[in-house]
């Protein structure tokens, strides 16, 4: 059985692209159909993780020049976490080398798989820096990529992740996070204490469709992820809106009161 949930957007004038566009209904997509959304884009679509991988990324850096062009500062820290979630974030660092930034890596905790590993390599052949010395780099970077935990996080924050979602939080420099913001719970929001419990990132870009959490995020709000097709999308009800022209992403913004 599908849970879902419909979340109303209202599009700010700027970028309305639709003849019937002031609100729009997306539904959010919960956490364990996210994952079986995954599992059949792999074994019935004939997608691998590497594409699926490489499409969010694309779709992030997208959204980090959107937010945040490289006229604004090229320094961009990019946080990663151990799962897919961080491998997003290490190939949205590549493409934004590519697009002009000057990104650097933050990897407390690397991933085993074999495909994080070569991620890690195409960005060692770019000279991206991977640094070991979080709080400096974040007090000189000019925006920050949150890419440490994504839609399969269910808690609770271990070792060292409690401190950097912490030094984040209370940083002075506007944040993208990836999928959800970390520490946040993907059904219930944000924390009600400790670490992450005001973490309200300046940006979000969920993947292939929001996640319930998105009901409590104030901010830009992007969709990202252009592969799903009509059968994976009748198959979990999802309704997404037309990604524009060659666009990887599509911002949704929020209506008067901040609200999704």
């Amino acid at each position: 059985m599908i849970r879902s949930t419909f979340i109303n957007f209202r599009l700010p004038l700027s970028i309305r692209r639709y003849s019937k566009p002031t609100i729009m209904s997306l539904k959010a997509i919960s956490a364990k159909d996210a994952a079986s959304l995954d599992k059949d884009l792999m074994e019935t679509g004939g997608w691998s993780l590497d594409q699926l991988m490489e499409l969010a990324g694309l779709s992030v850096a997208q959204a980090v020049w959107k937010v945040h062009p490289p006229s604004a500062g090229k320094n961009i820290l990019v946080v990663c976490g151990p799962g897919n979630n961080g491998g997003d974030g290490l190939v949205a660092a590549r493409h934004l080398a590519h697009f002009g930034y000057t990104p650097s890596v933050y990897y407390p905790k690397q991933g085993k798989n074999e495909l994080y590993q070569r991620l890690t390599t195409q960005l060692q052949n770019l000279s991206v820096p991977f640094i070991g010395d979080f709080q400096p780099a974040l007090k000189t970077t000019d925006f920050l990529v949150d890419a440490i935990f994504g839609f399969s996080f269910g808690g609770p924050l271990r070792d060292p992740f409690p401190e950097i979602i912490s030094q984040i939080e209370s940083a002075n420099v506007q944040v993208l996070s990836v999928d959800a913001p970390s520490s946040w719970d993907i059904q219930n929001g944000p924390p009600k204490e400790g670490p992450g419990a005001n973490f309200m990132p300046h940006a979000l870009i969920s993947l292939s469709a929001p996640k319930p959490c998105v009901a409590f995020y104030r901010g830009r709000h992007f969709i990202g992820g252009r592969f799903l097709t009509k059968n994976i999308t009748d198959k979990y009800g999802l309704d997404l809106p037309k990604y524009q022209g060659v666009e990887q992403v599509l911002e949704i913004g929020v209506d008067a009161e901040g609200r999704l």
